[in-house]
């Protein structure tokens, strides 16, 4: 399986804001954008020539980072959206949170999506009573997400529950008790908080 193996930060610092893959790290002043706020690399501190077409490339690569989607799954996202109807960018992010490492983040059950996505990949996600380990899994209006026994006596699980206070989504009915999670609908654009503008992620596949 392919994945991204070097800094996150520099990703975060390459789009001159904070992706928050870190978790906790990037609540504090130890997160690199703070202290480096400008792109890594020899030229980073450069001036850099704003272009249409970089303007277009950046929002790509932020909502890839964001997410944590490889280029050529993020492509075949954006067919499938383009096929869809109603409006194509919205319908891109919204595919995009009802991937099952996204809702497991949006619990508040994993500090970041990384950490998400491993308890997805470890078998730790239930789905309407099956085990789903593969991250990309589209989660359906109505589906129940629940944590195995296994996870419900983790000790970093219990940590994220009582300490991350991320606001949930009005399309996730959470309950921490149970550490389980129903999904009302399909999330609504003003319900995805994401620093995305969807509309040059469009234009720049659209060339």
């Amino acid at each position: 399986m392919a994945r991204y193996t070097k800094s996150v930060c520099k990703q975060c610092r390459r789009e001159r804001m904070k992706l928050f893959l870190k978790g906790a790290k990037c609540e504090t002043m130890k997160c690199p954008v703070e202290r480096k706020p400008y792109p890594p690399g020899e030229h980073g501190r450069g001036r850099i020539r704003e272009s249409e077409y970089l303007l277009q490339l950046r929002e790509k690569q932020k909502a890839r980072r964001i997410y944590g989607v490889l280029e050529k799954q993020f492509r075949n996202l954006y067919q499938q959206a383009s096929r869809q109807d109603g409006i194509t960018g919205e319908n891109l992010l919204r595919m995009l949170e009802q991937r099952i490492d996204n809702v497991v983040y949006r619990t508040n059950f994993a500090a970041s999506r990384n950490q998400a996505r491993q308890l997805v990949r470890h078998g730790h996600v239930l789905v309407n009573g099956k085990r789903v380990t593969i991250p990309s899994y589209q989660v359906r209006e109505g589906a129940v997400l629940a944590l195995g026994p296994k996870a419900k006596n983790n000790i970093v699980i219990r940590h994220n529950v009582d300490t991350v206070d991320r606001a949930i989504p009005a399309w996730l009915d959470v309950s921490s008790e149970r550490l389980e999670a129903t999904v009302r609908g399909a999330p609504m654009r003003e319900q995805i908080d994401v620093p995305v503008r969807e509309q040059l992620i469009v234009e720049l596949y659209s060339k």
